[in-house]
C-alpha cells in the first residue's frame, strides 16, 4: 500500500508540472519505479504511463494544437529518436571523461551527457534571458528542430526536454504550445512503445509485466488527475510564467546531465 501511495502522490504532482512544460514525467517516474522494480521494467512502465498521459493531454488540448507544427516537427523527431536510441547502444561503451564520488555515490561525466547537457542549458538561456525574449524559430526550421531534438533525445533519453526547448521558441501561443507538445509527445511515445514492446517480446520479458500492471494503472489515473487540475489552472497562468518554469527546469536538467548527477 505504501508503494502505491508513493507512486500516486508523485505522479499527481509531476503531471501538473508536465502539463505546462511538456517534459519531466519520465525523469521523475523512472527513479520512482526503479525503487520497486528492475530498471528495464521501470523504464518500460514509465513509457506506458507517459504515453497514456500524452494521449489524455492531447484529448484535453489537442484541438488547440498547431497541426502544421506537429507534422513538421514530431515526424522527424520520432524517426530520429529511434536512430539516436540505436546509436546509444554503440556509444554506451565510451569511457567517462571524469568519475567522482559524493559520499557513497559514484558519478560519471560522460562525453555524450556533457554535450547534450550543454545544449539544453544553451536552449534554456534563450528562454530565460530577457535579451532573447523575442527570438523565435521560423516554421521552416521545425523539421530540423525535430531531427536535432529527436536524435539527441534518443541518445540521452531527454526527448521531452529538448522538444519543449525548441517548441517554446516556435512562436506558439500558450494553449497552442501546450496542445502541440501534447500531441507531439503522443506521436513520439507511440513509436517508442512499439520499440519497447518488441524488445521485451524478443527478450521473453513480456510476462514479467503482470507484476506491475496495478502500479501502471495507478500512475496513469494519478497523472490524469494531475492533468485535469492543471487544465483548470491554465486560464489564470501567464505564458511568461510557463516559459520561465521551462527554462529553469531545462537548466536543472542540463546541469544534472553535464555534471553526471543524473
Amino acid at each position: 500500500m505504501v508503494n502505491y501511495i508513493i507512486i500516486i502522490s508523485i505522479s499527481v504532482v509531476i503531471s501538473v508540472i508536465v502539463f505546462f512544460s511538456g517534459f519531466g514525467l519520465g525523469t521523475v517516474l523512472v527513479p520512482v519505479f526503479s525503487l520497486f522494480f528492475p530498471i528495464p521494467l521501470a523504464v518500460a512502465a514509465t513509457a506506458v504511463v507517459h504515453f497514456a498521459n500524452s494521449v489524455f493531454r492531447s484529448a484535453l488540448m489537442g484541438k488547440k494544437a498547431d497541426w502544421q507544427v506537429v507534422l513538421k516537427f514530431s515526424i522527424p523527431a520520432a524517426l530520429f529518436a529511434v536512430l539516436g536510441a540505436l546509436l546509444l547502444g554503440l556509444l554506451a561503451g565510451l569511457p567517462p571523461i571524469l568519475t567522482y564520488n559524493i559520499g557513497d555515490s559514484v558519478h560519471q561525466i560522460g562525453f555524450l551527457n556533457l554535450i547534450i547537457g550543454t545544449m539544453i542549458i544553451s536552449l534554456a538561456l534563450l528562454t530565460l534571458l530577457p535579451r532573447f525574449k523575442n527570438i523565435s524559430f521560423r516554421k521552416k526550421y521545425l523539421p530540423l528542430g525535430g531531427v536535432v531534438s529527436g536524435f539527441f533525445g534518443g541518445l540521452s533519453g531527454m526527448q521531452g526536454a529538448l522538444r519543449s526547448a525548441f517548441l517554446i521558441k516556435s512562436g506558439l501561443k500558450k494553449e497552442a504550445f501546450i496542445g502541440t507538445v501534447a500531441v507531439s509527445s503522443a506521436i513520439i511515445d507511440f513509436f517508442r512503445l512499439i520499440a519497447y514492446g518488441l524488445t521485451f517480446y524478443w527478450l521473453g520479458l513480456d510476462t514479467v509485466f503482470e507484476n506491475i500492471y496495478g502500479f501502471i494503472a495507478a500512475a496513469i489515473l494519478a497523472t490524469i488527475t494531475g492533468s485535469v487540475i492543471a487544465s483548470i489552472w491554465l486560464k489564470n497562468l501567464k505564458f511568461r510564467i510557463i516559459e520561465s518554469m521551462i527554462g529553469a527546469m531545462l537548466v536543472i536538467i542540463g546541469i544534472g546531465l553535464s555534471s553526471g548527477l543524473i
